[in-house]
């Protein structure tokens, strides 16, 4: 259902504009270093690898010698680290993007993502693959990244920082996210809110919004 009284959306990345698959990345690095997947995920997760990467306490080099270190696997190639971790990045359907040229006619379209910089030169490689657009900053008046914010969601502190550095009212913006966490952080601050969920896509929840 359309609220009229929007004026803003801020979209999130993965599963919402592009399909992911996050099991993939321990299951690739599981591959390379002969451990089992859930021992990687456990590795991970106590080193609190990947927060530390997207919210900019390391660096691309840090991560990557991170990864060796807690992997014990000093040999392993830059391009190998990247590989893996951008294997959980799929797909991004051209017929997203052309509804986000849509929008844009109507609305103040605005990114929001948890991710890293790997990961970012990688989709935007796809986004200009599958639609011949060269970067996601040309569908967005600003992308706000969270290694570059040096936060992440559901961190009510990055929703604040997005709508004063943006100047936008919390009432006539939407925010569409696939996880409830953060739907729900954006939620008590006032945004209007989707919890984007699979096999629905953006496609349909906005349709009345589209031209």
């Amino acid at each position: 259902m359309k609220n009229s009284k929007i004026k803003n959306i801020i979209f999130d990345l993965g599963d919402v504009i592009l399909n992911i698959d996050v099991p993939v990345a321990s299951k690739s690095f599981a591959e390379l270093s002969g451990r089992e997947q859930a021992e990687i995920l456990e590795l991970f997760s106590k080193n609190a690898l990947f927060r530390q990467f997207e919210t900019g306490e390391l660096d691309e080099a840090g991560f990557r010698n991170y990864v060796r270190k807690i992997l014990e696997f000093s040999d392993l190639s830059d391009e190998a680290i990247d590989t893996a971790w951008n294997s959980l990045l799929l797909d991004l359907p051209p017929e997203r993007v052309e509804l986000l040229q849509n929008l844009s006619k109507s609305y103040r379209l605005f990114l929001l993502s948890n991710t890293s910089s790997i990961h970012i030169t990688q989709v935007n490689k796809i986004l200009e693959a599958s639609t011949g657009v060269k970067k996601l900053d040309d569908l967005f008046e600003t992308v706000f990244l969270s290694y570059e914010m040096g936060l992440m969601k559901p961190d009510p502190r990055i929703y604040q920082k997005v709508l004063e550095q943006a100047g936008l009212k919390a009432e006539e913006t939407l925010f569409l996210d696939d996880n409830r966490d953060n739907i729900e952080a954006a939620s008590l601050l006032g945004i209007d809110t989707i919890h984007v969920q699979k096999p629905v896509t953006i496609l349909e929840y906005l349709k009345d919004y589209a031209v």
